[in-house]
């Protein structure tokens, strides 16, 4: 029976084997590459301020929507964060619309006790100028933090009310950045208007190797106005497994320093050159691991990046 990498990788957590005696040096690579040093990790430059942000954040949808009450699911999603952390943290997203994953965020940083390398991003999902501070108040209280580093206005909702609110509170000193978001391919067009007319240190949509709408429009435009880039759903939540885990890496893979599909994926994204950061959600400190590890080694260029579609679009 043949299996994939990514089970092979599941198995060895399964059973507590150790990455690096049972696969070759070609093949741990991701899992050993991010021990190197922080000079080797892909960092993005956010263009409203200079700063950089490592290319491989951390999503939380869905992963961290667990029951806060049962101390395995807990304990676990703490594992992750400061499995996260531990290898220079980045980007960790999230946002009131994901049930109790704000929750979890604030118990396991409070846990830990030190949060060096955390970017913190996270959203307003309301209306009204009200309900909205008062929603980002409590966000505030739940990770335990004295500022937050983004907030975003999720999905547009009320955008107009929040980015005022939002500018405002950036003078102020109490965020510091802003921006919008969406997913699932919608509302471009919106958003393209938003980005066009309004003062962005930030935008979030959905982009991977099978959805590559905003390739047209919303990637070269974001270069343009210098507006940093976070990419959600880079694994169709998962989809992108389940249609080709079954498949042979190709063997060219390792061109680009590619051992598993995780890495395959995360590395066309953020090799676009208008892309800051992708934000790969898991419950699996082996699958976090593998992705982090997609921020290191070589990445594709344009024809590699054409090469990969292609490979994609012949299974």
């Amino acid at each position: 029976m043949s299996i994939t990498r990514r089970q092979f990788i599941r198995y060895l957590a399964v059973t507590g084997s150790s990455l690096a005696s049972a696969l070759s040096a070609s093949q741990c690579y991701s899992a050993i590459s991010a021990a190197g040093t922080s000079a080797d990790r892909h960092m993005r430059i956010i263009p409203s301020s200079g700063e950089k942000i490592p290319a491989i954040g951390l999503g939380t949808w869905l992963t961290f929507a667990i029951d806060v009450d049962d101390a395995e699911q807990l304990d676990s999603r703490i594992a992750i964060l400061r499995e996260f952390l531990t290898r220079g943290g980045g980007v960790l997203d999230s946002s009131p619309m994901y049930g109790v994953a704000q929750e979890v965020i604030g118990k396991g940083l409070k846990r830990i006790g030190q949060h060096d390398g955390l970017f913190s991003a996270t959203k307003v999902w309301t209306t009204g100028n009200r309900q909205g501070f008062f929603h980002m108040e409590e966000t505030q209280q739940l990770w335990g933090l004295d500022r937050l580093d983004l907030m975003q206005v999720h999905n547009l909702l009320d955008w107009e009310t929040h980015l005022s609110s939002l500018h405002s509170m950036k003078q102020q000193g109490d965020i510091r950045y802003l921006g919008v978001t969406t997913s699932h391919g919608r509302r471009h067009k919106k958003l393209e208007h938003i980005m066009r007319t309004q003062q962005l240190d930030f935008v979030q949509f959905t982009y991977n190797i099978l959805d590559r709408e905003a390739e047209k429009t919303l990637l070269p435009l974001a270069k343009d106005r210098g507006i940093a880039v976070i990419i959600n759903r880079p694994f169709q939540r998962g989809g992108l497994f389940n249609k080709f885990d079954k498949h042979q890496l190709p063997g060219w893979a390792n061109e680009i320093d590619c051992a598993n599909w995780a890495q395959f994926f995360l590395k066309f994204i953020i090799s676009h050159p208008a892309v800051t950061c992708a934000i790969p959600a898991t419950s699996q400190l082996v699958h976090l691991r593998e992705n982090i590890a997609a921020g290191y080694g070589r990445l594709p260029d344009e024809p590699m990046r054409k090469k990969m579609v292609s490979y994609i679009k012949s299974l």
